[in-house]
């Protein structure tokens, strides 16, 4: 038999193979089952273990994931500004508007006027949110009726909605009459789109003639200025806007900005430098 032979062969072709006892033959074949099958056994169950282990792996896995995302989607802002105590305003003379606020030390007031539109007013909810401050939104009726939907974002955002007259026209030329239909028909109009009423009204261009006085007086809405106008209606510029803002603005101040009457880019612009600015300084923002 050649070496090749050899190397060809089974163990069971080795001369002697044949000759154990039966009986030994018998005991070696099953205990080779025996350990064939403790082994598959020992196999299987540290599979199963493996991927029992795997599967808790990835149950934790997605439980911490689940847990994160819930905490994220239920955690206030990155910055949330803290809100400051309200205090009641005092009540006005016959006559005199609002221009400040008197909530304590740093506390101003942000309103924003003109809208609500689809484009500019959307972008300032955002940024307000991101910050978690409260606005006043000076409305129009027109633009109430013409996008509800916004005005109701605002209104579902917890800003104060102030009456800004249904075509924002100039009121020192038209008759007290044509006033009061003015600002009625704006308060009709915020309430079909938001459910609210408005309690405060701010005059288009800052102009109070007598018979807004008269007719805010018997429709119980409190007469809202300003302290500080960076003039963002004329679009300025960004850094103009900035600018403005932060030299001007002080304890009790109340800021007018735009979201509506034309491009407002520039106000959005600058609300996302001047308004963290503020607040990295001490402010505290609330609602006249």
């Amino acid at each position: 038999m050649t070496e090749r032979d050899t190397r060809m062969r089974g163990d069971g072709d080795r001369p002697g193979a044949g000759s154990l006892p039966v009986s030994r033959r018998v005991l070696l074949a099953a205990g080779g089952a025996v350990l064939l099958t403790s082994t598959a056994a020992a196999v299987t169950a540290e599979h199963d273990a493996r991927a029992h282990g795997a599967r808790a792996q990835l149950r934790a896995a997605a439980d911490g994931a689940a847990g994160r995302v819930g905490a994220r989607a239920s955690a206030p802002p990155a910055r949330h500004a803290a809100y400051p105590p309200r205090h009641a305003q005092p009540r006005l003379p016959y006559g005199e508007t609002m221009h400040t606020v008197a909530d304590g030390p740093k506390v101003v007031a942000l309103t924003i006027d003109d809208g609500p539109g689809p484009v500019y007013t959307p972008q300032i909810l955002q940024i307000l949110h991101q910050y978690g401050i409260t606005a006043s939104f000076s409305m129009t009726g027109r633009n109430a009726a013409a996008f509800p939907g916004v005005a109701r974002e605002v209104a579902a955002g917890g800003h104060m909605i102030v009456n800004h007259t249904w075509h924002h026209y100039n009121l020192g030329y038209m008759p007290a009459v044509a006033v009061q239909d003015e600002i009625s028909r704006a308060t009709d109009a915020i309430h079909a789109a938001t459910g609210d009423h408005p309690s405060m009204f701010r005059a288009p261009y800052g102009v109070w003639p007598p018979a807004v006085f008269s007719y805010c007086a018997r429709a119980g809405l409190t007469p809202l200025a300003w302290s500080v106008d960076p003039c963002d209606w004329s679009r300025p510029g960004v850094r103009a806007i900035v600018r403005g803002i932060l030299a001007d603005t002080r304890t009790g101040s109340i800021i007018v900005e735009h979201d509506g009457g034309g491009n407002r880019s520039e106000t959005v612009a600058a609300l996302k430098i001047w308004l963290p600015r503020l607040l990295e300084a001490g402010y505290q923002f609330t609602t006249p």
